[in-house]
């Protein structure tokens, strides 16, 4: 496959529009006849409403409808009752915002209210086995760790974080001839539309939603919440155009949440470092009215190649709001877990933690037996050592310092499975010789606009300037989710494919005009390149423009698809990477600063190196938070959430990003799917945290196994 566009490392097509403002995200669209809708929330964990008075918001100026009656709507919690606090239980219809804020303030409710659980550590809230994560187990775990010549056995703990993205969640809903337009802060267009349409009862059809641009999400925009659907529902009663924008504080609870933790991990080896013994086991925070799961156990399970292994998963129902997909969601926490008990193994053995990693790498996925399509492990550990200086650290905690900071190295191995999906494209070949692809994809960060369009030039044979890659709309074809790392494995797997199909029904019909330069030669002897058909020869020539100015047509374009098939069933497809990570310790203040964290990644084949590079610095942003800054503080009696604002979350900030830089090493995937990628956002999160408590350990001597890292725990 001829490259030419594919790995340059190109700055974002709509780089310009955004940062100079053109570029119109979900609450900028002018609508003309525009109210504003603002959310009353509840103030209780688990009650019945009694009664709403309304008289003062209606009162106010400017305040048009209060809609208290929601029982029409199919939503996911009852609407007959709390069931969390911050449920809504109102919305203010104005004609400014400032009037329905207002107005929503004035709304009281009187509540009947009942016994409450927030608290899943409560003795009063019992733990469950979900029916999707049944407990684990191979080999003859309990024996093998009974029998171990080292064990280490720890309990770890992570408090529940919240997506902080800039963009807050935001609708605007209209409804015309009795179709629903949606323009709406989502990483899943054609998702949106069906939970929506679901919930109104509707027909999906008559529902399109616009996302064009998305000003980050890490998971909280996956699904339609109740503000997306409330904003719809407000502009069928009012019958005028209603914007919904939830501020930060009522971010914190109208969307879901990365769930709180608690884990105990149980390692047993030889006395050489091999891992004979696994166990696992794991509880979440979960909500009554929904369960919530995802891949806590994938990685204890399955990264190393320890023939005795247990796993067992538990969910903890209570009086919350139920927790989402949040950044690497379940693999960044189990990927906690167990790569601290590998660290305090390796320190235990007296073994580098490098060493005792390679020591037990499998030679298949002992979870499914099947053969691995890539794991290029082994070359991550070796390269990211090497260009992070690995050598450099001394294994005896506390042995290095630079003035009074105490100075540590840590690492950690990263992975996450390979999602791709069913996914269709449109591609479109213009008289002007120009091309554009289309796709109900989104992009909320990660370049898709940009790595998508590389992918269908070189299928095209066109340069970069003459394709522009669609997306933000629920018309277009079917997309996956925009989260899992799952978008560029499928979307630009069926833009790859459909656009080799436009460019063969180019050659086909070159080839067989008798008016063509190329007519009568062998298709498979022509290649394309910008926009010029030729033989193989390189003599005669043809071009998409002279084959539709011929054809008399302004355009050319064919639908496609791409699935993943049975792909799963023959090969285990996973992306890999080892992050080592620098910190500081200020041993009287109990202060941890990160230094520098580099990173060095198998993930098949690189499409956008400057893309893949700031998706790396991102996730690793992330991780930081995750280990030393955020954390969701409730308070028990009565569901609040006490840190509903950016001054009292704390989030990483330009001063809490040292030096961080990430390689990627250079292997495809073809047998995962056609252009040889394999996820790249999810994973650049995982490893990130283990790796600066390890680091943190190397440094003081003190395993902290509670995130986030606080200095109180230092002191």
């Amino acid at each position: 496959m001829a490259t030419t566009v594919v790995g340059q490392p190109l700055s974002r097509v709509d780089a310009r529009r955004k940062v100079t403002g053109a570029a119109t995200y979900s609450a900028e669209h002018r609508v003309g006849g525009l109210l504003y809708g603002v959310i009353v929330n509840g103030t209780v964990a688990r009650a019945t409403v009694s009664r709403i008075s309304v008289d003062a918001a209606l009162g106010h100026p400017g305040v048009l409808h209060v809609l208290t009656d929601f029982g029409s709507l199919r939503l996911a919690h009852p609407v007959d009752r709390i069931a969390f606090y911050g449920q809504p239980i109102a919305v203010v219809v104005a004609e400014t915002l400032e009037a329905a804020t207002h107005g929503a303030s004035l709304v009281e409710a009187t509540y009947e209210r009942q016994d409450a659980v927030t608290d899943f550590d409560d003795p009063d809230a019992p733990s469950q086995t979900p029916a999707d994560e049944p407990d684990y187990s191979r080999g003859d775990p309990a024996g093998a760790l009974g029998s171990a010549q080292v064990k280490v056995d720890l309990e770890l703990t992570s408090a529940r974080e919240n997506h902080n993205p800039i963009e807050l969640p935001s609708t605007i809903a209209r409804w015309q001839d009795g179709r629903l337009t949606l323009w709406d802060k989502s990483q899943w267009a054609q998702g949106a539309a069906r939970t929506v349409a679901g919930a109104l009862g509707i027909a999906v059809g008559d529902v399109r939603v616009h996302n064009e641009f998305l000003g980050g999400g890490f998971g909280s925009a996956i699904q339609a919440y109740d503000h997306v659907i409330l904003a719809a529902f407000a502009a069928r009663e009012v019958d005028r155009p209603v914007k919904v924008v939830l501020t930060r504080r009522q971010f914190f609870y109208g969307t879901g949440f990365r769930p709180a933790s608690r884990h105990r991990i149980a390692l047993g080896s030889t006395a050489a470092g091999r891992v004979n013994a696994l166990v696992y086991e794991v509880r979440i925070e979960n909500a009554r009215y929904q369960s919530y799961t995802d891949g806590l156990t994938d990685l204890p399970q399955f990264l190393y190649g320890v023939p005795n292994t247990r796993t067992a998963y538990r969910v903890t129902p209570v009086d919350v709001h139920s927790p989402c997909s949040m950044r690497g969601p379940g693999v960044v926490l189990g990927n906690f877990a167990l790569e601290t008990a590998m660290d305090q193994l390796a320190h235990e053995l007296a073994v580098d933690p490098v060493e005792l990693r390679m020591r037990n790498e499998p030679t298949q996925d002992e979870v499914t037996q099947l053969p691995f399509s890539t794991r290029k492990l082994r070359e991550c550990y070796e390269t990211g050592a090497r260009r992070f200086g690995w050598s450099r650290r001394r294994a005896e905690p506390g042995s290095r310092t630079d003035g009074d900071l105490l100075i540590g190295m840590g690492m950690a191995t990263a992975s996450y499975h390979n999602n791709r999906r069913d996914s269709s494209a449109r591609a479109r070949i213009h008289a002007d010789g120009t091309a554009e692809v289309f796709a109900a994809s989104a992009d909320m960060g990660p370049g898709t606009t940009t790595s998508v369009m590389q992918v269908a030039a070189d299928a095209l044979g066109l340069p970069a300037s003459a394709v522009t890659f669609r997306l933000g709309d629920s018309s277009y074809p079917t997309a996956p989710l925009h989260a899992a790392a799952t978008t560029m494995a499928s979307v630009g797997s069926a833009a790859h494919t459909t656009c080799n199909a436009l460019k063969a029904e180019f050659i086909r019909r070159a080839v067989a005009d008798t008016d063509s330069p190329l007519h009568g030669a062998n298709p498979a002897d022509v290649h394309v390149r910008d926009g010029y058909l030729s033989a193989a020869d390189g003599g005669a020539r043809d071009s998409y423009r002279d084959i539709l100015r011929r054809a008399g047509l302004p355009s050319l374009d064919i639908t496609g698809n791409w699935g993943p098939g049975d792909a799963d069933s023959r090969i285990s497809s996973y992306g890999y990477g080892a992050v080592f990570a620098e910190v500081s310790v200020d041993p009287l203040l109990g202060l941890v600063r990160v230094r520098r964290i580099f990173a060095a990644y198998d993930v098949g084949r690189v499409i956008s190196p400057k893309l893949a590079r700031s998706q790396a610095i991102g996730g690793m942003v992330g991780g930081i938070g995750m280990a030393l800054l955020e954390g969701t503080v409730t308070d028990h009696r009565d569901g609040r959430i006490v840190n509903v604002s950016l001054a009292d979350y704390l989030v990483p900030v330009n001063a809490d990003v040292p030096d961080l830089d990430a390689a990627f090493v250079n292997t495809e995937d073809p047998q995962a799917d056609p252009i040889g990628v394999k996820g790249l956002g999810e994973i650049t999160i995982v490893g990130v945290a283990p790796a600066i408590g390890n680091a943190e350990f190397n440094a003081t001597g003190k395993r902290l196994t509670d995130l986030p890292i606080r200095p109180e725990a230092l002191l």
